[in-house]
């Protein structure tokens, strides 16, 4: 059975929650970022390598120099409240979302 959520006004909706964001497809853009007023994701760095790396940490200072892109990851994903406002606004179409069973 899915989670079931109601609009102010009493309507029925099944929440649709963030599962994952591909960091292939990811631009980096922020505009989900920008529009989640629940701190769900945050804006890593990519390296050369290929490694996803979050700012602020001391792997971070280590390889800041070898950043080549950022993409956004999930950080807080237990904030998510299925809204799917960061699915609307993304260009890059690279997240998952899907309702709870």
């Amino acid at each position: 059975m899915s989670t079931v959520a109601y609009t102010r006004g009493g309507a029925e909706y099944t929440p649709v929650y963030l599962m994952s964001i591909d960091a292939e497809k990811c631009i980096g853009c922020g505009r989900c970022f920008k529009v989640c007023g629940r701190d769900v994701m945050s804006l890593y760095g990519v390296t050369e390598d290929g490694d996803i790396v979050k700012p602020g940490t001391e792997e971070w200072d280590d390889v800041e120099d070898e950043i080549v892109k950022k993409v956004m990851q999930m950080s807080e994903a237990d904030n998510c409240i299925g809204c799917g406002a960061c699915a609307r606004v993304c260009p890059s179409e690279c997240q998952t979302h899907a309702a709870l069973s």
